[in-house]
């Protein structure tokens, strides 16, 4: 099994990081370290990162969304592509990953 490849290269996933207060900014580099360590299957069964199905929204092409929780106050919008997860957008606040 693979390991899960990421794609950090989206420029409005890079703005919200950036702009982060330092102590979350470490809080989900300790988080992007430990799913650059798992297979697919093992995300999806991780309990700490609830990875979730969007369903109110699609991705440019169609594509299926998902929310992954990188931080207690933080999650992230993300898709799959093949072996690469690509984070789209990040949110303090839970409630407006799925808007």
């Amino acid at each position: 099994m693979s390991k899960i490849l990421l794609d950090l290269n989206n420029p409005v996933f890079q703005k919200d990081l950036f702009n982060l207060p330092k102590v979350e900014a470490v809080a989900i580099l300790k988080t992007f370290r430990k799913i650059s360590q798992l297979t697919w299957e093992q995300l999806y069964k991780d309990k700490g990162l609830k990875w979730e199905m969007i369903r109110s929204k699609k991705g440019k092409k169609g594509e299926t969304l998902y929310s992954l929780r990188v931080t207690q106050k933080c999650r992230c919008i993300v898709l799959r592509e093949g072996d690469y997860l690509r984070f789209l957008s990040l949110h303090s606040d839970h409630d407006s990953a799925y808007k």
